[in-house]
């Protein structure tokens, strides 16, 4: 071991005590506000962005690690010369909340504001680099009045209207129920079997952007390609054709409905006309007019509706459903055919999808199959698969040759297709379409902790929104909480007011927002969350859009789409630069953090408390082992042993910059400490090795920071603490106090590249052994270290050297040497003169850079 100059040993304590250091790191920090982020111009700017938390007042290891790896990326961009912004917030509406106060009998408002100061606190102690002066807290009136203002706006732009929308509603608590809190078809609360009701919602008109949500995903080329694969889906957009299916007369029921438009025809959707031969009934919606026209005399159709009544409104809910249907009583014809078909009401069908009618092609659907297998129906198969064709797992090919199909048997699936969507279209029985799966978003919440809805209602004028100057209409707080109903409903003092158009007596809405309305625009309000007199000003222009977005892939459908929503609409306010069309430009989904193989949980009482592991280790270690168990895209397995082992390596590093303390004067005699203090071309042929691996190990970390490796960055941090460490030990001047000049060079260079390697992932120990050793500055203003221009230069290359094809020799030659010496070299070493004295030599292959083989 190297021997210490005495005279220093009491700058630095011989053990490693993160208790003490860490949070004299963090009050450093605070006092000389090193994260505060302002607008400059002239450097390039980066903003990194973590999914906000909710204050549910516990902070578990999936926060810690989203907010680690947001933590690193802002850090290391930093490092690489940009202006960071990284900044927090706080997701503070919304149901939990609510259930709380029932719970424990306190207002929302109270619950949220004591979690958040409790969360603060270790989030601060994690050494996370967010700038607290940006804060965000969407519970309070100047975040949410500015959604509220642009709900306005939207409202005079067509794109939010209100309309009667089916919800979950419990019978017993009187209230309309989140589709989280139907457990088994029943309230949470109540345990009351929920009932569909139809009240009147708000919405935005999110499907105005369809086509353009889904064509922008492809300029998406940071994105996981699963998320756009979901939102995709999500989005659902499919061209094909509405057809026309007319309904019998002989089954009207009476004959003004006969008459009606209602009966005379049904609509269907389909993306797949090459398979109308197939079809041998059709399934409606419960929903659907036909089936409440098909219920008004038979008492069997009545009870079917009514038992759907009792199903979430929640897809997922639906997706699960035993297939169940009804015979209405009514048929159709078949465009084509003329034949028959029985009208069935369905519940799998969905109302608000196409046209709440399905075509029953059960030959080629593997649900239409199940369906007609249950109750009996016709199968008839009208494609056969050619070679190789590829299926869906249903019951038939998705193409191949038609049969069965009259004058179309024989024709390809396309031509077919091509040939029968021409006849229907000429004979005014379908037209092309293209439909949508998503739905306009829905925000009315008949709840109590969120946004009020700027609208007042009015007998006379009808729905008028809130006057820009009268916002924002400020939610009241304090509130005695029942949980049965909204108390905004009960508070006349809240609800009661007067129409700003005709100065009648009027009632404000109650309904709130949808809380995925304030986790939409909030990426967008951190760029000037002390703005007023504006939703966002110039400040957003210069930091908009997010450069990195990090967070869990349970939220790669609605927040995203939602987000992405909001962001072209504020575009189309010209509130944002239209210069950018999506608010975030590569995308992070980190992996689930398990323990024992599952999901770590509150109601599996599997959780690791973070705050008790940080009070035992340090913030490093925790950050440390989260970013080294896994890559951040695939799930962290939890392992108590592996935060030993985390805490073992940040030990080591403090005693091996200890044991080197000589490294303080060193660095305070260089004139340059960043630099290369010493002349290369001194240093002996074995130092020189020392730092061109040093330089490798450098050029890997970058590799691994920039495609976000942390656990490959983490073990070529090892690797170099290990190659110093073997410096530390070789070439020594045995006679000397103090490691050679080219060692303390080969030292002083590594330690220096190793402490910047690790600055992003373990902040706390790297500013104080930076600090302590005298390095320049402080490490959070370092720069990435520089690859010196000749660091991987080899100046010579080992060769193997056989004879007939036998290892008998290694020669290190110049890389500048050329054939013909590589020859004369191999010939003249004394070992292959003894293979070779007397023989005649054949030929000799030469493979470059790595071996000569001599055959005699």
């Amino acid at each position: 071991m190297l021997r210490l100059y005495s005279s220093h040993l009491n700058f630095m304590k011989k053990e490693y005590q993160p208790e003490v250091l860490e949070p004299a790191v963090q009050k450093f920090w605070q006092a000389h506000q090193c994260f505060k982020a302002t607008e400059d111009p002239n450097k390039e700017k980066f903003y990194c962005l973590s999914m906000f938390p909710y204050p549910s007042g516990h902070l578990h290891v999936g926060h810690v690690r989203n907010y680690v790896l947001g933590d690193v990326i802002a850090r290391y961009q930093r490092m690489l010369g940009k202006n960071v912004l990284h900044p927090i917030g706080w997701d503070a509406f919304g149901l939990p909340a609510e259930n709380a106060a029932l719970k424990h009998g306190v207002a929302p408002a109270e619950w949220t504001y004591a979690n958040i100061d409790h969360m603060r606190t270790p989030l601060k102690q994690l050494g996370l680099g967010f700038d607290w002066s940006r804060e965000i807290t969407t519970c309070k009136p100047d975040y949410y009045r500015w959604e509220q203002w642009l709900f306005v706006q939207l409202l005079k732009k067509g794109l939010v209207y209100k309309k009667n929308s089916a919800v979950n509603w419990d019978p017993v608590d009187h209230t309309v129920l989140a589709n989280e809190q139907v457990i088994d078809g029943r309230g949470w609360r109540s345990g009351a079997l929920i009932e569909r009701r139809e009240i009147p919602q708000w919405f935005f008109k999110i499907t105005a952007y369809a086509d353009e949500l889904v064509d922008d995903l492809d300029a998406l080329t940071e994105w996981p390609e699963e998320v756009k694969t979901m939102q995709r889906h999500w989005i659902g957009r499919s061209s094909g054709l509405t057809i026309q299916f007319k309904i019998d007369k002989n089954c009207a029921l009476n004959d003004n409905a006969a008459e009606s438009s209602v009966v005379q025809s049904i609509d269907v959707f389909t993306t797949r006309p090459d398979t109308l031969f197939g079809v041998t009934f059709l399934a409606i919606s419960p929903q659907h007019t036909l089936a409440r026209y098909a219920a008004e005399h038979n008492i069997q159709i009545q009870k079917f509706i009514a038992s759907y009544q009792q199903v979430s409104v929640a897809e997922a809910a639906t997706a699960t459903l035993e297939k169940q249907g009804i015979d209405s009583g009514l048929t159709a014809r078949h465009p084509i055919t003329h034949e028959p078909l029985a009208i069935w009401i369905a519940n799998f069908v969905k109302s608000d999808y196409g046209c709440g009618a399905i075509m029953g092609v059960p030959a080629h659907d593997a649900r239409d199959f199940d369906f007609a297998k249950k109750y009996q129906l016709a199968v008839r198969t009208v494609i056969q698969a050619l070679e190789k064709e590829p299926t869906d797992d249903t019951q038939g090919p998705l193409g191949g040759q038609l049969i069965n199909s009259g004058v179309f048997t024989g024709l390809s699936s396309a031509q077919a297709a091509m040939a029968i969507t021409e006849l229907l279209i000429k004979n005014g029985l379908a037209c092309k379409k293209i439909h949508y799966r998503l739905r306009d978003w829905g925000v009315s919440r008949q709840r109590y902790w969120g946004s009020p809805i700027p609208i007042i209602n009015c007998d006379h004028c009808g729905a008028v929104p809130v006057p820009e100057k009268d916002l924002p209409v400020i939610l009241p707080e304090a509130i005695h909480f029942t949980g049965t109903h909204s108390p905004l409903k009960t508070m006349p003092e809240f609800y009661q007011t007067t129409c700003p158009q005709c100065h009648q007596p009027a009632t404000r809405e109650t309904d709130t927002l949808d809380t995925f309305v304030e986790s939409s625009w909030y990426y967008a309000r951190f760029a000037c969350p002390t703005q007023a007199k504006a939703m966002l000003d110039n400040r957003a222009h210069y930091w908009l859009p997010v450069d990195h977005y990090i967070g869990g892939i349970e939220h790669a459908i609605l927040h995203l789409l939602y987000a992405r929503f909001f962001h072209k609409v504020l575009r189309d306010l010209d509130l944002i630069d239209s210069k950018h069309n999506e608010p975030f430009t590569r995308l992070l989904t980190q992996g689930m953090v398990l323990k024992d193989g599952t999901k770590m949980s509150k109601s599996k009482g599997n959780t690791v408390d973070p705050k008790q592991l940080m009070n035992i280790y340090g913030s490093d270690t925790l950050r440390l082992f989260v970013l080294f168990a896994a890559p951040p895209e695939q799930s962290l397995e939890w392992s108590n042993s592996g935060v030993e082992g985390a805490h073992r390596f940040l030990k080591r590093l403090w005693t091996f910059a200890y044991m080197n303390v000589w490294l303080r004067e060193f660095n305070q005699n260089a004139t340059s400490n960043l630099e290369n203090p010493f002349d290369d071309t001194h240093i002996p042929t074995k130092q020189q090795a020392f730092r061109r691996e040093i330089y490798k190990i450098l050029q890997l970390a970058k590799h691994d920071y920039e495609r976000q490796q942390f656990n490959t960055v983490i073990a070529s941090s090892m690797k170099l603490l290990n190659l110093l460490s073997t410096a530390e030990h070789s070439n020594m001047n045995s006679t000397s106090a103090t490691p050679n000049l080219a060692i303390q060079y080969i030292i002083q260079l590594g330690f220096s590249m190793l402490l910047r390697l690790l600055a992003p992932i373990v902040p706390h120990i790297t500013h104080v052994l930076w600090q302590e050793l005298a390095f320049t500055g402080l490490i959070l203003d370092a720069h990435w270290p520089t690859l010196a221009a000749d660091a991987l230069t080899i100046e010579e290359i080992t060769w193997v050297v056989q004879v007939n094809g036998k290892l008998r020799a290694h020669l290190s030659l110049a890389t500048t040497a050329d054939e013909e010496a590589i020859k004369t070299a191999a010939l003249n070493n004394a070992i292959i003169k003894r293979y070779t004295e007397n023989q005649a030599i054949k030929k000799m292959i030469i493979v470059p850079k790595k071996l000569i083989n001599i055959v005699l």
